[in-house]
């Protein structure tokens, strides 16, 4: 049904979600639409199979899926797509260790105001809290910043030195998110860089940065506000489920920057450009990140698996055994592992973030 897939790059349907919190400028500006206002929804899911934990709220149930188009115009779920042939789509290798779950999660995120601060539990807390196989672990590449609001972009990432549970507690049921937030590390970002976010590490995305966001495939965030339940046994476990979904390690300006920016390494540099690991098992095995940066011509590195591709710079084409396709500034693309012979080729300098599932890089 879907064979002609098989052997070449998939063009994906934009996928933005209501999140209920403003944003979503700088994702329509960055897809060359321009004069569009934020609104509520300002994440994009790239490529994903993965359901928000509202998905329920769609007429389909399936909401935080990603769509692709066929070549006869139609819309599927790529999901739909990959369960047809998980061994074709995905690659055998991570086929045996993870089957038709693609295992990774890619978002753009534009955000207006800050969210709120928040954390992600660890895989054995997720199973424990949540019954998800799945924690949180996440990463953050810059690649916009608003220059046109009062409060200049910021991050929130990581605990400063002297940080408890039981300091943290207190402030919590309390109430007093500034000072959970000032127990915090605040960092200005730049266009560019690349942050690792550990599971159970506080964070929030300030207002006005614009990211791509790789994760684990997983909508669990466990947040900094207290609820209020109709029972104490409720109440009781929402507080341990919060308190042991964050990990108090806390750390100097320097150290806390050396734990959470990483720093790029060059893979491979020919004439016609340059790939670039950005995140990859040096700080976790779950998913990996490089960029692309083609001034002629350079062939992708084969992997044996699948990626997902967003073109954040340039155009040109991508090239494979038997067709190429046009790309441009806001493509975002599947390439299934089996189309092979791929050559990436700028009309004018281009730059590509690719992202890899688990254990490739």
């Amino acid at each position: 049904m879907f064979g002609d897939t098989l052997k070449k790059p998939i063009r994906l349907v934009q996928n933005r979600i209501d999140r209920r919190y403003p944003g979503g400028r700088e994702i329509e500006k960055f897809r060359g639409n321009s004069g569009i206002n934020d609104d509520l929804s300002p994440e994009s899911w790239v490529g994903s199979t993965t359901l928000t934990l509202n998905h329920d709220s769609v007429p389909d149930g399936k909401l935080g899926y990603a769509q692709c188009y066929l070549d006869s115009g139609e819309r599927v779920y790529l999901k739909d797509i990959i369960d047809s042939d998980p061994v074709s789509y995905l690659g055998e290798k991570h086929v045996s260790r993870f089957g038709s779950n693609i295992s990774v999660l890619v978002k753009l995120l534009d955000a207006q105001k800050q969210l709120g601060l928040q954390c992600h539990p660890s895989r054995p807390v997720a199973k424990k809290y949540f019954d998800s196989d799945f924690g949180k672990v996440e990463s953050w590449y810059v690649i916009g910043l608003r220059e046109d609001q009062d409060e200049e972009p910021y991050l929130i990432l990581g605990f400063k030195e002297g940080i408890t549970r039981e300091k943290f507690q207190e402030l919590f049921l309390k109430g007093d998110i500034a000072g959970m937030e000032n127990w915090c590390h605040r960092i200005k970002p730049t266009v560019g860089e690349m942050y690792y976010v550990a599971a159970g590490t506080p964070h929030a995305i300030g207002p006005g940065c614009f990211v791509i966001e790789v994760q684990e495939p997983s909508d669990i965030t466990v947040g900094a506000n207290l609820r209020c339940f109709e029972n104490d046994g409720e109440n009781q476990r929402f507080i341990e489920q919060t308190m042991e979904s964050y990990e108090y390690n806390g750390r100097d300006e320097l150290d806390n920057l050396s734990a959470y920016r990483v720093c790029p390494k060059i893979l491979n540099l020919t004439q016609g450009g340059k790939e670039t690991l950005l995140l990859g098992s040096d700080q976790i095995s779950y998913f990996s990140v490089t960029r692309l940066d083609v001034t002629g011509s350079i062939c992708a590195r084969d992997t044996g698996t699948f990626s997902i591709l967003i073109v954040i710079g340039g155009a040109g084409k991508i090239k494979y055994d038997g067709g190429f396709m046009n790309v441009k500034m806001g493509d975002e693309l599947f390439l299934p592992a089996g189309v092979s012979g791929v050559l990436w080729e700028a009309a004018e300098p281009m730059s590509v973030i690719c992202c890899y599932p688990p254990e490739v890089l």
